[in-house]
């Protein structure tokens, strides 16, 4: 018998937590993109954790800004940035109000609306790369800065859901540094992924952007 993913959404105590229990436990659930010309839906396979100002590899380590001040609100909401001028990238709020913990959904298994994603990544060469990296990720579910904010947990009216899906056994849950992570946000291994999924994106040190002269 085949094990039918649960399509229940998950509340919004999940994401009141701390951000190392929710980022590993959004492995294997299912992210639902709805657009204007249907949904588009997504198995979880790799996140990063955020820990808001205690992290100098967060965007709010700095304190509240207008960019990031969704990361400060309830968890459950969707935190969209705009990054390198040519790419957008996810997170999901979690942990208490006020904290700004956040978890980037890295990449992912596209699971329905393969050809609604594929026109937005026409790129990609498998379906396997459809979501392979955050950038990715967020390009072929269509997600810009108008869904900065949106409310996760609202329900099948919401344009972004996260639903429960089936979670990954522990065993099968990897973890390692950050990538593009530098200075002492460096050494936090707090990057997730299911071991051997092929949706996985390569990790990549932090590069030093030269600066112009």
């Amino acid at each position: 018998m085949i094990e039918r993913p649960d399509r229940t959404p998950l509340p919004r105590d999940f994401f009141d937590r701390p951000v190392l229990e929710v980022a590993p436990d959004l492995l294997g659930r299912t992210l639902v993109r709805t657009t204007d010309d249907g949904p588009i839906e997504l198995r979880l396979t790799e996140v990063e954790a955020y820990a808001g100002e205690v992290d100098p590899g967060s965007h709010a380590y700095r304190g509240r800004t207008a960019r990031n001040a969704v990361m400060f609100g309830p968890p459950g909401h969707a935190y969209v940035y705009f990054t390198y001028g040519m790419w957008h990238c996810l997170n999901l709020v979690c942990g208490p109000e006020g904290t700004a913990s956040g978890v980037l959904l890295r990449a992912g298994e596209v699971r329905a609306g393969h050809e609604l994603a594929r026109r937005r990544r026409l790129s990609a060469r498998h379906d396997r790369e459809l979501a392979k990296g955050p950038a990715r990720l967020a390009t072929a579910l269509d997600v810009d800065r108008t869904l900065d904010g949106t409310d996760a947990c609202a329900g099948p009216d919401s344009p972004l859901s996260v639903l429960t899906g089936t979670p990954i056994a522990p065993e099968r849950v990897r973890n390692g540094p950050r990538t593009g992570v530098g200075g002492e946000g460096a050494v936090h291994p707090w990057r997730f992924w299911i071991d051997g999924d092929p949706t996985v994106s390569p990790y990549r040190a932090h590069t030093p952007r030269r600066r112009r002269t």
